[in-house]
């Protein structure tokens, strides 16, 4: 079988998967946080933590939830890591010094897991286990809390409430990602991934020395890693390393993990406004924008030149043999369209296009499909604005399932589009401006400067994946990327559920001849070009000094 082909059937294979799951994960979705019901468990822990689940909140008390509970998160990872040294199961690890131990809880807390250490060599199983895995759990159920805000804003009219964040935190954690990690889990371990609480071994003996490898919990954290669209890796290899990610299965099946519930969560929106038709418009526009950057990754990575090229099949520096092109390019694209952040080769190896491909996909703004919940609010967003230029252009005021989409909305939806550009883009002028940042880079000329570019469009978009090449553990990139992490994972957030609380307080708009069908696909176009052209627009001239120049001068 050719490695084309190869890389095709995977592909088929992974849409034929999420299909299968779309609408019993979806619905389950929708019904778990429309249910008026409490387990016990969670009465225990809304009792542990006095807070009371029936009462909704407005979006500042929502938003003010958010905020303290990441608050109380960042703390505590930062304290575990610092008190790392004297903790049992350290590995013999000292503690993680606080530029680092900042960077870290920021990242993790984010659902960013930008990692400027070596896993193996820094952490030890407590921290492993209950402060970054904890976190990947945690992380991903706030994400999924602010959309499932924001979709309540479109199907609630006449009030300020959005929910209780306290009850959406817990019923994410133990109802959706708790259960499907386990399975996965279960699964991974079953296809060789480890899973002990083992110590370091020193392993063969290699060019005169030997190499030294330490166990952990890798199955469990690799599988809520990937299904809550975290991507820290227990190892510096990531899902390249074959602990984590032993064959092209459970690689196949790490992608699946990845874009499950973001795809879904198309169908959560559908049923909870009342309207599955909107919700599958949403999903061809996350769709089509998945699988054009599959083709256009896959596409780049294979139109090789040059004899050795021909002879491996592709663009392999970089890549593992037990996945080939084919899988990269899945895991790629799959892992910068959405917020994980997993790697399974080096995005610097890639060709030029190929990881101006990897940038560009975070730079859309994470939402095709975007990470646990980040991906819904972003995409969403992005259609106010569709339909806001839809309404200049037959001079009639928007509307968007029944809302009106006036002044205030779209000061609101223009602050979200604006801020994480605004971050990638000052912090990478500033290093490369200051005469210490640059000295970071391996690589001189547009390659260097990608690497730069590429770390703050993964830091602000909370998306944690490294090009590689740069060295980030320093004082001004830990620093920097973790102010770059917090910004861009909570500021947009601010605007997400300032607008929810100004939709909910709407009364409906009935729906006449001149409404725009934001069921149609014609719809599902205009919100494919406004998406395509605000990002063009907003990064062309980065993208053309750094992975533009290099594709073409090669």
């Amino acid at each position: 079988m050719g490695s084309v082909l190869a890389g095709v059937l995977q592909l088929l294979a992974l849409i034929a998967a999420l299909a299968l799951v779309y609408v019993p994960v979806g619905t389950y979705l929708a019904k778990v946080y429309s249910s008026k019901k409490h387990l016990r468990v969670e009465r225990w822990i809304y009792k542990a933590i006095g807070a009371n689940p029936d009462s909704e909140m407005t979006w500042p008390a929502y938003l003010r939830g958010v905020l303290a509970f990441s608050a109380v998160s960042v703390l505590f990872l930062y304290l575990l890591q610092r008190l790392q040294g004297v903790l049992p199961g350290s590995l013999g690890f000292s503690s993680v010094n606080p530029a680092q131990s900042f960077n870290t809880a920021v990242s993790f807390v984010t659902n960013t897991n930008w990692q400027s250490y070596y896993g193996e060599q820094t952490m030890g199983h407590v921290v492993q286990t209950a402060g970054l895995a904890v976190q990947n759990f945690l992380s991903a159920a706030v994400g999924i809390a602010v959309a499932v805000a924001l979709v309540r804003g479109f199907a609630r009219s006449r009030t300020g409430e959005l929910g209780n964040f306290w009850a959406d935190l817990v019923r994410g954690t133990l109802r959706v990602l708790v259960p499907m990690a386990a399975v996965a889990a279960v699964v991974l371990v079953a296809c060789g991934v480890i899973q002990n609480f083992s110590g370091i071994h020193e392993v063969g003996q290699f060019l005169g020395g030997s190499q030294q490898w330490n166990g952990g919990a890798v199955a469990s954290q690799e599988a809520i890693k990937e299904l809550g669209t975290n991507g820290g890796g227990y190892f510096n290899a990531n899902s390249a390393h074959p602990f984590e990610n032993p064959t092209p299965f459970t690689n196949l099946f790490e992608i699946f993990l990845i874009l499950v519930i973001p795809f879904s969560l198309t169908r959560t929106f559908g049923v909870m406004v009342g309207s599955v038709k909107q919700g599958y418009a949403i999903l061809a526009t996350m769709f089509t924008i998945w699988l054009g950057f599959t083709a256009l990754m896959m596409w780049t990575e294979f139109a090789h030149h040059g004899p050795a090229l021909q002879a491996a099949g592709g663009a392999m520096e970089g890549k593992e043999v037990r996945f080939g092109v084919g899988g990269s390019s899945l895991f790629a694209v799959a892992t910068t369209l959405t917020s994980t952040g997993a790697v399974d080769s080096f995005h610097s190896s890639f060709t030029g296009l190929g990881g101006g491909i990897t940038m560009l996909s975070m730079m859309l703004g994470e939402i095709a499909p975007g990470g646990t919940g980040s991906g819904l609010y972003g995409i969403l967003i992005m259609a106010v604005i569709a339909v806001f230029i839809a309404g200049l252009m037959v001079g009639r005021t928007p509307e968007y399932l029944g809302k009106k989409i006036g002044g205030r909305e779209m000061k609101l939806a223009a602050c979200y589009i604006l801020i994480t550009p605004a971050l990638v883009l000052v912090f990478t002028a500033a290093s490369m401006a200051l005469p210490t940042p640059p000295h970071s880079m391996l690589n001189s000329g547009a390659h260097g400067f990608s690497e730069v570019l590429y770390a703050f469009t993964s830091a602000a978009n909370n998306n944690g994946s490294a090009f590689a090449g740069l060295n980030a553990n320093t004082d001004w990139f830990n620093t920097m990327t973790g102010l770059a992490m917090l910004l861009g994972r909570f500021l947009p957030m601010v605007f997400v559920l300032a607008l929810a609380g100004s939709l909910a307080g709407q009364q409906p708009v009935p729906v006449t001849a001149g409404t725009l069908r934001t069921e149609k696909p014609l719809f599902t176009g205009l919100l494919v070009g406004a998406i395509l052209i605000v990002t063009g627009l907003t990064y062309f001239p980065a993208l053309a000094l750094g992975p533009l120049a290099e594709g073409l001068a090669s």
